[in-house]
């Protein structure tokens, strides 16, 4: 497996992890409807290409996983609902922290597989806001990098 920063965004690249989130969502985000997918999916090409940092986790050329991050926050995860539970994710978080000095990291209340899956790298909850960044009621834990955990 490789883990690198893409440093190239063009429409293939964003069109491919745009199909990868999409899968993702559907297989992890269980509490979301049709609709709230549809309106979330707007936004989500725009935040690929716009976010600094867009690491990918590949095997044999076949996109398997991503993240992005800024600010020392990781901003998104996401990964090929069929390699899920398989440490892909586990170690993209060891990759983001080493290189980008990754701190802190928000997630869907409801999404409880995630909340515990980084709550076991290391993340403690420190606030919670009632709605996501687009005015949807759906609540965000915030969580910072236990530093004697990392």
């Amino acid at each position: 497996m490789k883990i690198y920063e893409i440093e190239e965004r063009n429409s293939k690249i964003i069109d491919e992890l745009y199909i990868l989130w999409e899968k993702s969502v559907r297989a992890t985000h269980l509490f979301l409807k049709e609709d709230d997918i549809i309106n979330i999916s707007k936004y989500v090409k725009k935040y690929l290409i716009d976010i600094k940092h867009l690491i990918i986790a590949e095997i044999e050329n076949n996109i398997i996983g991503f993240i992005g991050t800024e600010n020392k926050k990781l901003e998104m995860l996401f990964l090929s609902p069929e390699i899920i539970g398989k440490s892909i994710g586990r170690k993209l978080i060891e990759y983001a922290v080493k290189n980008y000095d990754i701190k802190e990291v928000s997630v869907n209340e409801q999404n409880i597989n995630a909340y515990n899956f980084y709550k076991y790298m290391g993340f403690e909850a420190y606030k919670r806001d009632e709605y996501d960044s687009l005015g949807n009621n759906f609540p965000i834990i915030h969580m910072k990098l236990n530093k004697n955990k990392s």
